[in-house]
């Protein structure tokens, strides 16, 4: 408001209305990036030793993966670690397509330099610490490991346009429209979204997040009733 000499919100208000790129501008100034790996760490177990054992079986060729919002990336590397981590107890894996999505260039831009603080590994073991993380020199930062960043897509994306493929088998729309948008923009966002999730495919979002409407072909997956698999029609 002050760059743009708004001395008042009615008067910022109608900027916004009267420009794409002040309103662009707002809705970057909005954006939230606090996450941390492995947020909800209860759930990322139930990914390694159900929910993924259970979609490699349907689908041994290729998992697609789609990180809508992902901000700085910390979600994206966390699910790498864990689907590095699966070949423990699976051996062979299938190949893996993995496309991450922000509207926040700048948070994009981080994600690929793959750096965080400490305090973004703090639900983080000592053994994934030591295996998939580097500790800059110096500093209370450390870098993911160069394998984790192979094979990811970054993409500039806004939610309200069209999914940026189609037949994902894993999408994560977590702490982002279902909590910040309006209900009309949430049910316009997640009707798009589904048409892109393939059939036995998961819909994950934030734990303390609901559905804005209870779509027919869609079912609560236990233990965790944030997520979601889409039934075969």
């Amino acid at each position: 408001m002050n760059a743009l000499g708004c001395h008042n919100i009615t008067t910022y208000l109608a900027e916004l209305d009267k420009s794409d790129d002040v309103r662009e501008k707002c809705e970057l100034l909005l954006t939230v990036s606090i996450t941390r790996f492995f947020r909800d760490r209860e759930f990322w177990k139930s990914l390694e030793k159900k929910y993924l054992p259970d979609l490699i079986d349907k689908n041994m060729q290729k998992i697609k993966v789609w990180s809508a919002g992902c901000a700085c990336g910390d979600e994206v590397y966390t699910f790498k670690i864990v689907w590095d981590h699966l070949k423990n107890s699976l051996g062979h894996l299938p190949e893996l397509e993995v496309i991450a999505t922000d509207i926040n260039p700048v948070y994009l831009e981080k994600a690929r330099t793959g750096i965080y603080s400490s305090s973004s590994l703090k639900e983080v073991t000592e053994e994934f610490q030591s295996t998939y993380f580097i500790k800059k020199k110096g500093k209370k930062l450390f870098e993911v490991n160069a394998s984790l960043k192979k094979n990811v897509i970054w993409k500039t994306h806004h939610l309200l346009s069209d999914p940026p493929g189609s037949q994902f088998d894993i999408i994560f729309l977590r702490n982002n429209v279902l909590t910040y948008y309006e209900d009309l923009l949430k049910k316009k966002v997640l009707i798009k979204i589904l048409d892109s999730l393939a059939p036995y495919g998961f819909l994950i979002i934030g734990s303390h997040e609901f559905l804005p409407f209870k779509p027919k072909d869609l079912t609560a997956i236990a233990p965790h009733s944030f997520v979601f698999r889409k039934e075969a029609k």
